[in-house]
Protein backbone atom coordinates (compact mmCIF):
# COMPACT_ATOMS: atom_id res chain seq x y z
CA UNK A 1 0.00 0.00 0.00
CA UNK A 2 1.42 3.31 -0.54
CA UNK A 3 1.87 6.19 1.47
CA UNK A 4 -0.53 8.49 1.46
CA UNK A 5 0.56 12.06 -0.66
CA UNK A 6 0.60 15.40 0.48
CA UNK A 7 2.31 17.10 -2.35
CA UNK A 8 2.91 17.05 -5.54
CA UNK A 9 6.39 18.11 -7.76
CA UNK A 10 5.93 18.86 -11.41
CA UNK A 11 8.79 18.99 -13.86
CA UNK A 12 7.99 21.58 -16.35
CA UNK A 13 10.00 20.93 -19.70
CA UNK A 14 8.26 18.31 -22.00
CA UNK A 15 5.48 17.67 -19.27
CA UNK A 16 3.71 21.26 -19.16
CA UNK A 17 5.70 23.50 -21.29
CA UNK A 18 6.38 21.90 -24.70
CA UNK A 19 9.88 23.29 -25.43
CA UNK A 20 12.24 21.85 -28.75
CA UNK A 21 15.30 23.90 -30.44
CA UNK A 22 13.91 22.49 -33.71
CA UNK A 23 11.25 25.25 -33.48
CA UNK A 24 13.97 27.76 -34.03
CA UNK A 25 16.45 26.04 -35.92
CA UNK A 26 14.25 24.62 -38.74
CA UNK A 27 14.06 28.55 -39.91
CA UNK A 28 17.71 28.60 -39.84
CA UNK A 29 19.19 25.76 -41.62
CA UNK A 30 18.15 24.41 -45.09
CA UNK A 31 17.81 20.98 -44.31
CA UNK A 32 16.50 18.98 -41.44
CA UNK A 33 20.34 16.89 -41.57
CA UNK A 34 22.25 20.19 -41.19
CA UNK A 35 20.39 21.09 -38.61
CA UNK A 36 20.41 17.79 -36.48
CA UNK A 37 24.13 17.70 -37.25
CA UNK A 38 24.40 21.61 -35.58
CA UNK A 39 22.09 20.26 -32.87
CA UNK A 40 24.20 16.83 -31.94
CA UNK A 41 27.64 18.22 -32.37
CA UNK A 42 27.56 22.24 -31.47
CA UNK A 43 24.46 23.14 -29.84
CA UNK A 44 24.12 19.92 -27.43
CA UNK A 45 22.12 18.94 -24.60
CA UNK A 46 24.87 18.50 -22.65
CA UNK A 47 26.20 22.00 -23.89
CA UNK A 48 22.48 23.33 -22.84
CA UNK A 49 22.67 21.62 -19.68
CA UNK A 50 25.29 23.52 -18.19
CA UNK A 51 23.28 26.53 -18.28
CA UNK A 52 20.51 24.73 -16.55
CA UNK A 53 22.92 23.86 -13.46
CA UNK A 54 24.22 27.73 -13.64
CA UNK A 55 26.61 28.21 -16.29
CA UNK A 56 26.90 31.86 -17.49
CA UNK A 57 24.99 32.36 -21.36
CA UNK A 58 28.15 34.82 -22.22
CA UNK A 59 30.73 32.24 -21.15
CA UNK A 60 28.46 29.18 -23.00
CA UNK A 61 28.19 31.19 -26.07
CA UNK A 62 32.06 32.07 -25.73
CA UNK A 63 33.04 28.30 -25.68
CA UNK A 64 30.94 27.36 -28.79
CA UNK A 65 32.35 29.88 -30.78
CA UNK A 66 35.90 29.48 -30.06
CA UNK A 67 35.84 25.80 -30.96
CA UNK A 68 32.60 26.50 -34.18
CA UNK A 69 33.75 30.20 -35.45
CA UNK A 70 31.92 28.97 -38.32
CA UNK A 71 28.61 28.81 -36.84
CA UNK A 72 28.44 32.20 -34.65
CA UNK A 73 25.49 33.59 -35.95
CA UNK A 74 23.39 30.32 -35.45
CA UNK A 75 25.12 29.67 -31.54
CA UNK A 76 24.00 33.03 -30.69
CA UNK A 77 20.82 32.42 -31.73
CA UNK A 78 20.26 29.89 -29.34
CA UNK A 79 19.42 32.02 -26.08
CA UNK A 80 19.28 34.99 -28.62
CA UNK A 81 15.83 33.99 -29.99
CA UNK A 82 15.30 31.47 -27.54
CA UNK A 83 11.83 32.51 -27.01
CA UNK A 84 11.36 30.78 -30.30
CA UNK A 85 12.02 27.71 -28.83
CA UNK A 86 8.94 27.72 -26.93
CA UNK A 87 6.07 25.40 -28.81
CA UNK A 88 3.13 26.88 -26.09
CA UNK A 89 1.93 25.03 -22.73
CA UNK A 90 0.60 21.00 -22.71
CA UNK A 91 -2.94 21.86 -22.64
CA UNK A 92 -3.37 18.15 -21.21
CA UNK A 93 -1.08 18.52 -18.68
CA UNK A 94 -1.78 22.01 -17.49
CA UNK A 95 -5.60 21.01 -17.19
CA UNK A 96 -4.62 18.31 -14.43
CA UNK A 97 -2.55 20.97 -12.55
CA UNK A 98 -5.67 23.57 -12.89
CA UNK A 99 -7.55 20.66 -11.47
CA UNK A 100 -5.61 19.88 -8.62
CA UNK A 101 -5.23 23.60 -7.81
CA UNK A 102 -8.90 24.03 -7.35
CA UNK A 103 -9.21 20.88 -5.62
CA UNK A 104 -6.89 22.46 -3.09
CA UNK A 105 -5.95 18.99 -1.27
CA UNK A 106 -2.25 18.84 -2.48
CA UNK A 107 0.86 21.26 -1.97
CA UNK A 108 2.07 22.00 -5.36
CA UNK A 109 5.41 22.48 -6.65
CA UNK A 110 8.01 22.59 -9.33
CA UNK A 111 11.28 21.94 -10.09
CA UNK A 112 13.05 22.45 -13.16
CA UNK A 113 16.23 22.15 -14.76
CA UNK A 114 15.96 25.81 -16.59
CA UNK A 115 18.51 28.59 -17.18
CA UNK A 116 18.33 31.35 -14.57
CA UNK A 117 18.79 33.74 -17.26
CA UNK A 118 15.86 32.61 -19.48
CA UNK A 119 13.58 31.62 -16.36
CA UNK A 120 12.15 34.74 -16.58
CA UNK A 121 11.02 34.95 -19.68
CA UNK A 122 9.51 31.67 -19.25
CA UNK A 123 7.63 33.38 -16.15
CA UNK A 124 6.29 36.29 -18.28
CA UNK A 125 4.64 33.54 -20.67
CA UNK A 126 3.02 30.87 -18.96
CA UNK A 127 0.76 32.34 -16.34
CA UNK A 128 0.13 28.69 -14.66
CA UNK A 129 3.57 28.78 -13.23
CA UNK A 130 1.73 31.16 -10.36
CA UNK A 131 -0.35 28.11 -9.25
CA UNK A 132 2.25 26.57 -7.98
CA UNK A 133 3.04 26.93 -4.14
CA UNK A 134 6.66 26.60 -4.70
CA UNK A 135 9.34 26.31 -7.90
CA UNK A 136 13.30 25.44 -8.01
CA UNK A 137 14.75 26.28 -10.86
CA UNK A 138 18.35 24.51 -11.22
CA UNK A 139 19.98 27.80 -12.72
CA UNK A 140 19.29 29.68 -9.51
CA UNK A 141 20.54 27.17 -7.03
CA UNK A 142 23.49 25.88 -8.80
CA UNK A 143 22.61 22.80 -9.66
CA UNK A 144 20.12 20.56 -11.85
CA UNK A 145 18.62 17.17 -11.70
CA UNK A 146 19.80 14.00 -11.23
CA UNK A 147 21.71 16.00 -8.46
CA UNK A 148 20.46 14.33 -5.36
CA UNK A 149 20.98 17.49 -3.99
CA UNK A 150 18.23 19.61 -5.52
CA UNK A 151 15.67 16.87 -4.42
CA UNK A 152 17.24 17.75 -0.68
CA UNK A 153 16.40 21.40 -1.85
CA UNK A 154 13.12 21.29 -2.45
CA UNK A 155 12.38 19.42 0.10
CA UNK A 156 14.05 21.58 2.29
CA UNK A 157 12.74 25.00 1.23
CA UNK A 158 9.30 23.73 1.13
CA UNK A 159 9.25 21.19 4.16
CA UNK A 160 8.10 18.32 2.16
CA UNK A 161 8.68 14.84 3.42
CA UNK A 162 9.89 12.36 0.41
CA UNK A 163 8.03 9.75 1.60
CA UNK A 164 4.44 11.90 1.15
CA UNK A 165 5.65 13.81 -2.09
CA UNK A 166 4.99 12.39 -5.45
CA UNK A 167 7.54 13.91 -8.22
CA UNK A 168 6.38 13.75 -11.96
CA UNK A 169 9.00 13.71 -14.98
CA UNK A 170 9.50 12.45 -18.32
CA UNK A 171 13.17 12.29 -17.84
CA UNK A 172 13.56 8.51 -16.54
CA UNK A 173 17.45 9.57 -15.38
CA UNK A 174 15.67 11.70 -13.25
CA UNK A 175 13.10 9.77 -11.85
CA UNK A 176 15.14 6.99 -10.95
CA UNK A 177 17.32 9.47 -8.69
CA UNK A 178 13.85 11.00 -7.48
CA UNK A 179 13.01 7.13 -6.12
CA UNK A 180 17.03 6.88 -4.88
CA UNK A 181 16.39 9.94 -2.84
CA UNK A 182 13.01 8.73 -1.52
CA UNK A 183 10.39 10.12 -3.21
CA UNK A 184 7.29 8.80 -4.83
CA UNK A 185 7.60 9.47 -8.44
CA UNK A 186 5.46 9.13 -12.13
CA UNK A 187 7.36 8.66 -15.23
CA UNK A 188 5.48 11.24 -17.71
CA UNK A 189 4.62 9.88 -20.92
CA UNK A 190 1.35 11.80 -21.85
CA UNK A 191 -1.63 13.62 -19.81
CA UNK A 192 -4.05 10.61 -20.64
CA UNK A 193 -1.64 8.34 -18.66
CA UNK A 194 -0.50 10.86 -15.80
CA UNK A 195 -4.65 11.00 -15.60
CA UNK A 196 -5.24 7.59 -15.21
CA UNK A 197 -2.15 7.04 -12.85
CA UNK A 198 -3.34 9.69 -10.37
CA UNK A 199 -6.80 9.15 -9.83
CA UNK A 200 -5.10 5.65 -8.83
CA UNK A 201 -2.84 7.33 -6.52
CA UNK A 202 -5.10 10.84 -4.78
Amino acid sequence: MKTAINNLIFDLGAVLIDWNPRYLYRQLFESEEGMEHFLEKVCTPAWNEEQDGGREIRVADALLIDRFPEYKAEILAFYGRWPEMLGGDISGTVTILEDLKSRGQHGLYALTNWSAETWPKAVERFDFLNWFDGILVSGQEKMRKPDPRIYAAICEKYKLHPAHTLFIDDNQRNIQAAQNFGLQTIHFTTAETLAEELNKLL
